[in-house]
């Protein structure tokens, strides 16, 4: 298993969350669309090259930003990183894809 923890702006956060639902990411034995989201601050600088869906080139900008943490099967991980991406609306989606050890209660 993996744990994806991606960072998105509020006005996609459900686009996001159902493209990767959809994709077959936050199910946990007889649940589905299991998830953890906190509203916290992002910080970026966009640099010349750029195209930023928020904010202006070399301005620092603040935004609020929601993490979105979901589990997924490591057969899935293809499929719900590309719904990731095409659901997501910033160029370079700042995200941590960690592999899991898991254990089945007795």
């Amino acid at each position: 298993m993996y744990k994806l923890c991606v960072f998105v702006p509020e006005s996609h956060l459900e686009p996001v969350k159902q493209a990767v639902f959809a994709a077959g990411a936050g199910r946990i034995g007889n649940y589905e669309h299991c998830c953890w989201q906190t509203l916290g601050t992002g910080q970026f600088r966009p640099l010349p090259g750029s195209q930023p869906h928020l904010g202006e080139l070399g301005e620092l900008e603040q935004v609020p930003e929601w993490k979105l943490e979901l589990v997924l099967e490591a057969d899935r991980l293809a499929s719900v990183m590309e719904a990731m991406y095409r659901a997501h609306p910033y160029e370079e989606p700042a995200f941590d894809l960690i592999q899991l050890v898991t254990f089945k209660s007795p």
